[in-house]
């Protein structure tokens, strides 16, 4: 996979995940294997995640199974704990509200705290691959950064706006074992598990034992 930039970068530069994004995504997708995902129940989706400390094969190659496995459940992001995978590593393919595609990997994410004066809060609908044929209004910021690193453990800083800002919240979420229904009120979280047990799973699902 090409990389957006393999050196350290400075606070004011965010990395660039628009260029080539169908062939960087099709690499991935073909090198991947698409693994089934994990539903609300399952451990591991409600713990904090061990950091990614070894930058090698390994990763690499469960990247690209994380690529394939959001191709498979044609979803726009995907923590590694949604495919069992306990590593604070998240990909993503997700157009912001201006239509532009983005395309990458982070390691480790740590979300900014936005100053209050800059938050404007967006109340779209949001829905996870992990509570699969739910939907449910959630307020956050119409802005996000994330500083983490990329594949090959460099520094990088992705900045989103709009659906994409929501995608990148949603998955640094995952990484600290909060899912979006944690952020609803009992009454919302009800609603959505409602949802889910009355649908069926477009992709394969992980059973909860």
């Amino acid at each position: 996979m090409p990389q957006q930039d393999t050196g350290p970068q400075a606070d004011s530069e965010f990395v660039d995940d628009t260029q080539d994004c169908a062939e960087r995504e099709k690499a991935h997708v073909e090198r991947g294997t698409a693994r089934p995902i994990t539903v609300v129940g399952n451990p591991v989706l409600h713990h904090e995640c061990r950091e990614v400390t070894e930058f090698g094969p390994e990763l690499a190659a469960l990247v690209d199974d994380m690529f394939a496995s959001q191709r498979a459940a044609e979803g726009v992001g995907l923590a590694a704990n949604q495919i069992g995978v306990d590593r604070k590593v998240f990909v993503y393919d997700c157009p912001d509200d201006d239509g532009v595609r983005h395309v990458g990997v982070v390691c480790n994410p740590v979300l900014e705290e936005l100053p209050s004066e800059l938050r404007v809060l967006d109340d779209s609908n949001e829905g996870c691959l992990s509570v699969p044929g739910a939907y449910m209004e959630l307020a956050r910021p119409d802005e996000a950064v994330v500083r983490g690193q990329d594949i090959e453990g460099n520094p990088i800083t992705v900045r989103g706006t709009g659906y994409f800002a929501r995608c990148l919240q949603h998955e640094t979420d995952h990484l600290y074992g909060r899912l979006y229904i944690d952020r609803l009120s009992k009454r919302e979280r009800k609603d959505v598990l409602k949802q889910m047990a009355e649908g069926t799973p477009r992709y394969a699902t992980v059973p909860n034992d």
